[in-house]
Formats: C-alpha cells, sequence, structure tokens
C-alpha cells in the first residue's frame, strides 16, 4: 500500500469516526438540574420539611426551607413531606499532654431524611449525608463554645445543601 493510499485511508477513517462520536453524544441527556424544564424548582418549593428538636437540627432545617423555597420561605400546600433527623457531635483531635487539653477538634453533623410524596406516602427517596467541620479550641472557655458552635453551624449549613441536592435530584426523575 503507498503512503497516498495510506493517507486517504486514515482520513476516511477519521471523519467517520467524528461522525460517530457526534452521533453518540448528540443522545446524551444531560441537562441543568435547576432548569425551567425540568420542574425542579417548583416541586421543591412543594415540599415541606419535619421539625427537629436541637439548635443544629434546626440550622439544618432552615437553610432547607431557605433553598427549596428559594428564599420565600416555607409552603402553604405541600404536596411532598422529608423527615429529618439530625445529630452532631465534637471531639478533640490534637490532645495536649501538658494541659490534657485539645487544641483543635472536628465537629460532624449527620442527617438522615426520607422524602415522600404526601397524597400517597409513597417514598421517593431516603438516605444519610455527613459533613465534618473543622475547629480550633482556644484557651478561653467562651472562645472554646462560641468556635463549636460556628462549626456546628458550617457543617449544617454544608450538609443541607447536599441533603437539597438529593432532594432535588430525586425531585427531578
Amino acid at each position: 500500500m503507498s503512503s497516498d493510499n495510506l493517507f486517504k485511508f486514515a482520513r476516511v477513517a477519521g471523519v467517520a469516526s467524528l461522525v460517530a462520536v457526534a452521533g453518540l453524544l448528540s443522545a446524551c441527556q444531560v441537562r441543568p438540574l435547576y432548569a425551567v424544564s425540568t420542574g425542579v424548582t417548583q416541586k421543591l418549593s412543594e415540599v415541606s420539611f419535619s421539625d427537629v428538636g436541637s439548635r443544629v437540627g434546626l440550622q439544618v432545617r432552615n437553610q432547607l426551607i431557605f433553598i427549596a423555597g428559594r428564599g420565600a420561605g416555607e409552603t402553604k400546600t405541600p404536596k411532598y413531606s422529608v423527615d429529618l433527623s439530625v445529630s452532631s457531635g465534637t471531639g478533640g483531635v490534637l490532645y495536649l499532654p501538658s494541659s490534657s487539653t485539645s487544641a483543635a477538634g472536628r465537629t460532624t453533623v449527620t442527617v438522615s431524611f426520607t422524602l415522600r410524596e404526601i397524597g400517597t406516602g409513597k417514598v421517593i427517596k431516603s438516605g444519610s449525608r455527613a459533613v465534618t467541620s473543622l475547629v480550633d479550641f482556644p484557651t478561653q472557655e467562651f472562645a472554646k463554645q462560641r468556635a463549636i458552635r460556628d462549626s456546628e453551624d458550617r457543617a449544617a449549613r454544608e450538609v443541607a445543601e447536599m441533603v437539597a441536592a438529593d432532594i432535588a435530584a430525586a425531585l427531578s426523575r
């Protein structure tokens, strides 16, 4: 085979593979999660969230309401409900033997949730998400308590965003 024929064959093969790849990509169903055509923003605004008993749980719930309602608050006529269970804990990770205390720690907030359709009671999605936030422990007790609280708030905001994304993905189907 001469190099001229080899060059023509390579060009034809390249064009054919380009057409095949274009055909495969045209069948791709990727679209933005919050696109108007999916109706996710409307469905998210119809979600109610259960009450929780702790301060951290309330932070998670409030953030979820803000995300779902796009800042408009809780819906009056929900079509979906989310049962929330929130737990949190803080522990030291950097032990200082000279003072028998920790200089740093981590706060973990865990959320278990179940998304249900109110009309039928059908479970659409259930799951659990956890976020860990790092915290430095100052020597003053009030500053230490405030640092732990700020760490809990950070973790609560992040885990709420993850749960909201899970709920939005489930409602987009």
